[in-house]
């Protein structure tokens, strides 16, 4: 890893989950910022939209001791995507606050099960090391594979949480949200 690149926090078998540190916008603008990752994300965006938003995530994780981290694959070492945390912060959101799981794969490696490895681990850290209640994710009705993976991991839909979220286009709202609580991933283990 090059010098001051945060040390992994988390591990599964075949990823390395890390926190987001200074200089990473230009590897996730080179690697995950296209139309096919981003279309259902608000699009692409510019380096200084994602170094605004690695800004966010480094003082979250700062504050609170979770953030969105990167997974780098332990067979390459590559970026394939990043997973994690933050807390719902999307204007119209009436459950403002609650832990909010997020996760994009690079599109080279969808289909191969890094998503799923990578929720997996982020929703044990989320209720053991985080204490949290419940967690939460957000996507649209057109995002079917997010939604489905939502499905498999136990989460139920949560129709009464869905709003318009104005980042998104009209094809991808309203945002939908399902969710999870402590005890039904316990029970899922």
């Amino acid at each position: 890893m090059p010098e001051g690149t945060p040390a992994p926090i988390l591990e599964t078998e075949r990823l390395l989950l890390r926190p987001i540190g200074p200089g990473d916008a230009a590897v996730q603008f080179r690697t995950l910022n296209n139309e096919r990752i981003m279309g259902h994300l608000g699009g692409v965006l510019s380096q200084e939209a994602i170094a605004e938003k690695h800004a966010k995530m480094m003082d979250l994780y700062a504050r609170e001791g979770f953030s969105f981290l990167f997974l780098i694959e332990r067979e390459t070492g590559e970026l394939v995507g990043h997973c994690g945390l933050k807390r719902v912060d999307s204007a119209g959101a009436s459950n403002l606050g609650d832990f909010e799981i997020g996760w994009i794969i690079r599109d080279d490696r969808w289909r191969r099960g890094y998503a799923r490895e990578a929720v997996d681990a982020v929703l044990e850290w989320a209720f053991l090391t985080h204490d949290a209640p419940h967690v939460v994710a957000l996507t649209s009705q057109r995002n079917e594979p997010s939604w489905r993976l939502m499905e498999r991991i136990g989460m139920q839909r949560r129709e009464d949480l869905d709003f318009e979220d104005s980042r998104f286009s009209d094809e991808d709202n309203p945002a939908i949200v399902y969710s999870i609580d402590r005890a039904a991933w316990e029970a899922r283990r």
